[in-house]
């Protein structure tokens, strides 16, 4: 038979039984967790890419803007040349200024379209100026690039005196081909009529 002593001696190894059963319940449950918490952020972290490195942003070459000093300096010393032409009564040079395609529209006239025609109407010009006067071009402004630009200029002649005699405006398109500058288009007017 046993006794109270012995019942709780005997209820003992039950009793820690139940104890340890409970706590390495809760150790497993515990690990378990641990466990799997573990296997949840190595999956997280593992899963992740590498940052990748930084890409270059692509780079675009801007052309440098044209030299448009140097384009109306160019076309200057064609408007001087021109000048010293148009003084000489040298229209076969004058017409070596346009390009084949040219067409030029001078004051009270129909247009002229080709070189043939610009130098018939540079002939019969050159035919009703004064041999004394001087002409010369001042290119104003140019706009565009180096290989088309338009020009704005004003015309100026002059007598013998220096007085001046006719001023007018005009405006040219260029064109460089096979390095050259051509004038492409032109057209230019009066301010007043030549004394």
């Amino acid at each position: 038979m046993k006794t109270a002593a012995s019942a709780k001696l005997g209820a003992a190894p039950s009793s820690y039984n139940l104890i340890f059963q409970t706590i390495n319940l809760i150790t497993m449950k515990n690990n378990l967790f641990y466990s799997l918490l573990a296997v949840c952020l190595f999956s997280i972290f593992s899963c992740q890419q590498a940052p990748e490195a930084p890409v270059a942003a692509a780079t675009v070459e801007t052309p440098a803007p044209p030299d448009m000093a140097k384009v109306k300096a160019e076309i200057q010393a064609i408007e001087n040349d021109w000048a010293t032409a148009s003084n000489a009564m040298d229209a076969a040079t004058i017409v070596g200024f346009y390009a084949d395609d040219a067409i030029s529209m001078n004051p009270n006239k129909p247009m002229s379209v080709g070189k043939a025609a610009i130098q018939k109407d540079i002939e019969e010009g050159m035919a009703k100026h004064k041999k004394d006067h001087k002409v010369s071009f001042e290119t104003m402004d140019v706009y565009g690039d180096e290989n088309r630009a338009t020009e704005v200029g004003k015309t100026t002649v002059k007598d013998a005196t220096g007085k001046v005699v006719y001023t007018g405006k005009y405006m040219a398109v260029w064109e460089k081909r096979n390095g050259k500058w051509l004038t492409i288009r032109d057209i230019s007017n009066d301010d007043k009529k030549e004394e």
